[in-house]
């Protein structure tokens, strides 16, 4: 073999082994940080790493992961939520109402919950779709709708005296695993099928690819907008019923904020603002990197205040890298 054949061998195997770790990266690289991001604190806090406070993570973060889940749908076709945080305070103080001890069966409770999670997402994907009016402007609005709705069925009061029943859903175990957590893995097994084994899966990322192309491919864009945004809304519920579990009352002032943590999940795991790519597992490991990070910095006793200037500095640079990498597609 010549030299020069010899160099070019060496360039190209260069090149080759340049591409396979920029695709490892791609693929893998959020779960490495999550990694690297808990060897880093079990260092700094010895406390971190035990099983009792790695449960607690994930049970703390089973409300903002869920609705995060919900949010990739969306946010896959350029979409975008803002009402789920005020959503779930209104799912909140419905079913507290309904989960006093020998009011209701607790099977009429949990479905009049998820019921006002899914006419809500519903109502939102049917604006946004025969109305053709941006998703930002139609969830802004519901943001401020069920919050005040929430407000206002309460006279901004909690609403507490729950059945033992209903507390189990958020406090109870099984198996040894928090029921959160269970309800957690249960709801991403589920969205990843449905991304990723159905119909319907296909067709959110074709609209998310291209939208005008999937009209003239046939898909029935408004019919799949509404169904995902009704998706999302049950997803929002189903955390609004994990949550007034677990704090044992219906709060009207719930899920404030969560909306931007579970968009900070999903972008930080990968999902594409400009549309058309993500994946249920990388959302999970956003979600979980936000949760480590929390409860890591609260074991080191830094400030709240510092802790929202961290999360505000990831979120910036996940959207910076998600742009920078559409820009060289």
């Amino acid at each position: 073999m010549s030299e020069q054949a010899a160099l070019t061998k060496q360039k190209s195997t260069a090149k080759n082994g340049r591409f396979k770790l920029a695709v490892l990266l791609s693929r893998y690289g959020m779960l490495l940080i999550l990694i690297a991001l808990m060897i880093l604190i079990s260092i700094l806090a010895p406390t971190f790493l035990t099983s009792e406070n790695l449960f607690n993570i994930v049970r703390q973060m089973s409300v903002v992961g869920i609705v995060a889940i919900g949010v990739t749908f969306v946010i896959i076709t350029t979409g975008i939520d803002l009402s789920s945080g005020s959503l779930i305070a209104l799912v909140s103080v419905v079913v507290a109402t309904l989960a006093h001890p020998g009011q209701y069966p607790l099977i009429i409770t949990i479905m009049a919950g998820l019921g006002v999670g899914v006419m809500t997402g519903v109502i939102n994907g049917t604006i946004i779709s025969k109305g053709k009016i941006a998703p930002f402007i139609v969830t802004l609005g519901m943001m401020t709708a069920a919050r005040g709705a929430a407000l206002l069925y309460t006279g901004g009061r909690p609403i507490g005296n729950l059945s033992d029943s209903f507390k189990f859903i958020g406090q109870g175990d099984l198996f040894g695993i928090p029921v959160p957590i269970l309800i957690f893995l249960f709801v991403g097994v589920v969205s990843y099928l449905l991304l990723n084994n159905t119909k319907f899966g296909k067709y959110i990322y074709a609209i998310g690819g291209n939208e005008q192309a999937a009209v003239i491919a046939g898909i029935n864009v408004d019919k799949y907008k509404i169904i995902l945004y009704g998706y999302a809304g049950l997803l929002s519920a189903i955390a609004g019923i994990i949550l007034t579990s677990r704090i044992a009352s219906g709060q009207p002032t719930a899920g404030m904020m969560y909306e931007l943590d579970a968009i900070a999940a999903a972008v930080i795991g990968g999902t594409s603002l400009a549309g058309g790519v993500g994946t249920i597992g990388g959302t999970i490991i956003g979600a979980l990197i936000i949760g480590v990070m929390n409860n890591g910095l609260d074991l080191m006793n830094v400030s709240s205040y510092w802790q929202q200037i961290l999360k505000g500095a990831i979120i910036t640079i996940a959207v910076f890298v998600d742009s920078r990498k559409n820009k060289r597609k």
